[in-house]
């Protein structure tokens, strides 16, 4: 997937809370649920203790959608579709980002104590992964002689 304006795509979802005097209750289902998020749910993995001035992220994916929730204190996702930049502040843990394939994100402004948690529709795949910015470009925004060849 490529091309321009992805970035539409990417938006925070508020999750279902369920608040009571005992403590809150939030819950996540994929499609074959009550369909929160529009992806199936194959890994799950979070960030912590994450140093004061330190960057995470500096990547996008080719195929991976994901949800990102700040289950503790708070931090800033820049979403990148090679077109247009967009700044977001989690602090929710009942609101999560929702991040289609081919979006380059960065992550910065950890709050201490924060942690964050990622959902994501596959597996580890290294090969899934754009970790130079300037080869995501070119596929982001493939040439019209490119785009020609893809399309054969």
């Amino acid at each position: 997937m490529s091309g321009k304006e992805l970035i539409k795509f990417c938006n925070v979802i508020n999750l279902p809370k369920i608040s009571e005097p005992r403590g809150n209750l939030t819950f996540i289902e994929g499609p074959q649920g009550a369909s929160h998020i529009p992806f199936e749910i194959k890994r799950v993995y979070y960030l912590y203790d994450v140093p004061g001035g330190a960057e995470r992220g500096g990547h996008a994916h080719k195929d991976l959608h994901q949800l990102i929730v700040a289950m503790s204190g708070s931090f800033d996702i820049v979403l990148d579709d090679g077109f247009s930049k967009k700044r977001f502040h989690l602090n929710r843990s009942y609101q999560g980002l929702y991040i289609c394939p081919m979006i380059w994100r960065e992550m910065d402004n950890f709050s201490s104590g924060a942690v964050c948690m990622v959902l994501a529709s596959n597996f580890y795949d290294e090969s899934d992964y754009y970790r130079d910015y300037q080869e995501f470009l070119t596929a982001a925004n493939p040439s019209p002689s490119q785009q020609s060849r893809s399309e054969v």
